[in-house]
């Protein structure tokens, strides 16, 4: 075995909700990278720094002034996540730390992505963790002419190769992406379904009111509602879900006032319907996007796993109840925590990045080539990396000896 390192993966999503850190010890066995999960904890944003970023957000307006404060508040606490993995997970022994950063813009127009991006400074984590730090994964691949995203297929490919049947790795954040296998040409393919969470959570932050979580926490309100045929008709007619792929999408678009926009006419709706109504619009475009691939199993994870009422419809949905469609399980299964998955996936890119192999498939993210992704930010002096691999690894072994099940919470 070689290529050993042990690395920390942090990561925000579209939800922007807290800042989750994975660690893992990777080890190159052959054409097999063993990922060996040692655990995950999250820290939540403050209020006043979760309420900053998202005032700054599309379609809001903001200034070079409120960028630079979100860019230094951002890395500074992803530092602090940082240090604690190290130090919990880690026992002080991280080798490289893999930060996704916070996207807080990503410029799709035209059928192209032209940029893209994500703050959270890494030098202050380089600084707080004395660790060197690979961030900024995206732009190289947007450069290379790739959408940028979704950058977990290449993880996902490696992990599904050898399974049976026809596999798809799905994952539920803000927004829902797939990744096909074998997206009917003998090649994979990885694009965005549309929104997971971000429409339902803008519903019941604005509509109920947010109560004690600004989600839909278990489920509870869309069990308590009735979907509105005519509302999620019209919301199915956004001209997003047929475009082809390779294709990205975010809360550029779904946001609130798309949300408001798409309600004009129906009146004072409950909340309840309306996130109802959202909820079964996830479970229809997921399941709309995976069906013309013919899927045997769908393989979930990130936060909208964790609610059982889009994890029923979703279901419902794909009709692997009867044996007919694909059957859907959570990345758990297979031993990565849902909540974690995303996390631990930029363990990998950043051991790629460190070891100067590519961290794309171009017929994932539609780029001309497969890139090396990424900028480093030494973490002191006498920088060393590992010793290039000429040989990329093709499939992804989780190994059941690692604490997968380990999750802590701030």
């Amino acid at each position: 075995m070689s290529g050993r390192m042990r690395v920390v993966g942090l990561m925000s999503g579209t939800s922007y909700d807290a800042i989750d850190a994975a660690a893992a010890d990777l080890t190159l066995d052959g054409d097999t990278l063993v990922l060996t999960p040692l655990g995950m904890i999250s820290e939540v944003y403050d209020d006043d720094l979760r309420a900053e970023l998202a005032g700054a957000l599309p379609p809001a307006g903001t200034t070079l002034a409120a960028v630079c404060r979100l860019d230094t508040r951002i890395g500074r606490a992803f530092a602090g996540a940082a240090v604690r993995a190290d130090r919990e997970l880690c026992d002080g022994r991280a080798d490289l730390i893999a930060s996704h950063g916070q996207t807080v813009y990503h410029w799709a127009e035209g059928g192209r992505v032209h940029g893209t991006l994500q703050i959270g400074e890494p030098a202050w984590i380089a600084e707080a963790t004395a660790r060197p730090v690979v961030s900024g994964f995206r732009p190289r691949d947007v450069a290379a002419g790739g959408q940028g995203a979704p950058l977990v297929s290449v993880v996902d490919v490696m992990w599904l190769r050898g399974r049976p049947g026809a596999p798809v790795a799905l994952n539920l954040g803000g927004i829902a992406n797939i990744t096909v296998a074998d997206g009917g040409s003998g090649e994979p393919l990885a694009f965005d379904t549309g929104p997971a969470n971000a429409l339902i959570d803008a519903a019941v932050r604005d509509l109920a009111g947010g109560g004690a979580y600004p989600f839909d926490r278990d489920g509870v309100l869309a069990a308590r509602g009735s979907v509105c045929p005519p509302l999620l008709r019209r919301l199915l007619e956004e001209p997003y879900y047929a475009g082809p792929a390779p294709k990205t999408t975010g809360k550029e678009l779904f946001h609130l006032p798309y949300l408001r926009a798409a309600l004009a006419g129906f009146g004072s709706l409950p909340a309840e319907d309306v996130v109802a109504t959202l909820t079964r619009l996830t479970a229809r475009t997921v399941a709309d996007a995976v069906r013309p691939f013919g899927a045997t199993e769908v393989i979930a994870s990130g936060g909208g796993t964790r609610n059982p009422v889009l994890m029923a419809w979703l279901r419902e949905e794909l009709g692997g109840g009867d044996g007919a469609g694909a059957v859907l399980r959570t990345s758990d299964e297979l031993g990565l925590v849902s909540a974690a998955k995303e996390a631990y996936a930029f363990t990998v890119l950043g051991w790629l990045t460190a070891h100067g192999l590519p961290g794309t498939v171009p017929s994932c993210t539609g780029a001309r080539r497969p890139s090396v992704l990424g900028s480093l930010t030494p973490g002191g002096p006498g920088l060393r990396l590992p010793e290039p691999v000429t040989a990329a690894p093709v499939r992804l072994a989780v190994s059941p000896r690692g604490n997968s099940a380990s999750f802590r919470p701030c």
